[in-house]
């Protein structure tokens, strides 16, 4: 029989794939099940942070915005889970073809999950989405692979 801590990472990972899911759908309500009500983002685009569900889903309509078709995927997801809170770290892909019919691979970046745990729900109560930087130039570097 599997432990409770073995049973919150399996449901934490299925919330992730509902992400992947919910994007690759462009599916915005199913996207906003996935968040707490009050989540805090920190995000590529600005602001420095988006705050509270709707500006998270703001961020995901302006995706939807310029792709036609979106693709997304994890990888090297690892958690650490508690009680109640869980923290998790990947690399995560957006990529796709764009409303002008670019077809983009994207670029990888660096994920940052915290999790809050509301009966048998896994919620991301905060997310960091970040590109390595390089200080010469103070510009981000895209064109890394995990």
């Amino acid at each position: 029989m599997p432990s409770q801590r073995d049973t919150d990472e399996t449901r934490i990972r299925q919330q992730i794939d509902k992400i992947i899911q919910g994007l690759r759908e462009k599916d915005l309500d199913s996207l906003g099940q996935r968040y707490t009500t009050d989540v805090v983002s920190f995000d590529v685009e600005p602001p420095l942070q988006h705050v509270g569900v709707d500006a998270k889903l703001r961020n995901w309509a302006h995706v939807f915005a310029v792709f036609e078709t979106v693709d997304y995927e994890v990888r090297d997801l690892t958690l650490t889970v508690g009680e109640g809170v869980a923290f998790g770290h990947a690399f995560g892909r957006l990529s796709g073809t764009l409303k002008d019919g670019t077809a983009t691979t994207g670029m990888w970046v660096r994920i940052t999950y915290g999790f809050e745990k509301t009966g048998d729900t896994w919620l991301i109560a905060h997310d960091q989405v970040s590109v390595p930087l390089d200080v010469r130039t103070g510009k981000g570097v895209i064109d890394l692979q995990p």
